[in-house]
């Protein structure tokens, strides 16, 4: 021990002096909360940064399109019927307004349609696509904003108020759910349909019948999990009410969960009425919603293929985009994927 104690320095008795080694205390991270942290990785996904900055354009371009008149108007013209594309200009083969008839490309804006440009071509009664496009954009981001509305009103709180319950009360609201799950959306729509014209209307009150299930099945069990921490027990042994426990404790926790699944509702509810359209019994002619957009154009789909592919193409980027925003918000509010 003796000639262990001989070998330390002469200096490691020594007191330090006031401020000496402060640096190997600090926290050299600044300090984030929960948001700006999800903010900062979800930053880091550039796909989910990609696909957001194309919802935005859409919104903005879907409705700010209704302020300007020349777009938002869809008058026919049947002498201007099925026109190619023209954007003023441009000279590709696609785009400058011809089109191949008998194995030669032709200019077919002659005539009275001579000093007209239909950016994205017109359809069979002359209406101009471009703004009939923006206008089934429009329709989709309304029926994304219902379905958002309906998730996070009966489905937070019947999630909620099911997982907090528990007991008996827990297992007949989740019997009444299991009953509804059980009725095909599309038969509920059919039974819509004796009662009300097709059209927005009747789309809306399915989803509020259904759309925020899924919602609720989530919220419940994830309410069943957070119910039993001890920040909630301690809130209730100070004797806080049960809504204000709601708000203050559950609903900050369930943040994460509500958010990435509203985000994947969302486009399951836009092919819903995208295909309702499609077959005939959602928004009824001659309304333009991005469905019946795709059936009339694959009518002439060998002759016109834009007349359906751009509204399909539109389509498609809505649901990839808030699909793969969906996949990025998941794990940026998911903490077991934090660096």
């Amino acid at each position: 021990m003796a000639d262990n104690a001989n070998k330390l320095p002469k200096d490691a008795f020594e007191p330090l002096s006031d401020g000496s080694h402060l640096d190997n205390e600090r926290i050299a991270a600044p300090s984030l909360t929960f948001l700006k942290d999800s903010w900062r990785r979800l930053k880091k996904n550039k796909a989910a940064m990609i696909s957001m900055y194309i919802l935005i354009f859409f919104i903005v371009l879907a409705f700010g399109s209704q302020l300007i008149p020349s777009v938002r108007n869809i008058a026919t013209h049947p002498n201007l019927n099925n026109l190619p594309p023209r954007i003023p200009g441009i000279d590709i083969p696609g785009f400058n307004g011809t089109l191949v008839q008998g194995g030669q490309r032709v200019n077919a804006y002659t005539g009275d349609a001579a000093n007209v440009h239909y950016w994205l071509g017109s359809d069979y009664l002359g209406r101009d696509l471009l703004a009939r496009t923006l206008s089934g954009t429009r329709i989709s981001l309304i029926i994304a904003m219902v379905a958002t509305f309906f998730d996070l009103t009966i489905g937070v709180t019947y999630g909620i108020v099911s997982g907090w319950k528990g007991g008996r009360v827990d297992t007949f609201m989740q019997r009444v759910i299991e009953i509804m799950l059980s009725v095909p959306n599309l038969v509920v729509m059919i039974l819509l349909l004796l009662l009300f014209k097709p059209g927005i209307g009747s789309i809306v009150l399915v989803l509020a019948f259904t759309g925020w299930i899924n919602m609720a099945r989530l919220v419940r069990a994830q309410t069943l999990e957070l119910k039993n921490q001890e920040f909630v027990l301690a809130a209730r042994s100070l004797g806080q009410k049960p809504w204000k426990i709601a708000f203050k404790h559950l609903l900050p926790n369930l943040s994460s969960v509500i958010i990435v699944n509203t985000m994947l509702t969302i486009p399951n509810a836009i092919f819903f009425e995208a295909f309702l359209s499609f077959i005939g019994i959602g928004v009824p002619a001659p309304a333009a919603s991005l469905g019946t957009l795709i059936s009339d154009g694959q009518k002439s789909f060998q002759y016109l293929p834009y007349q359906m592919w751009i509204p399909a193409i539109v389509l498609s980027l809505l649901m990839i985009a808030f699909n793969i925003l969906g996949d990025g918000l998941r794990d940026a509010f998911d903490p077991r994927t934090r660096e």
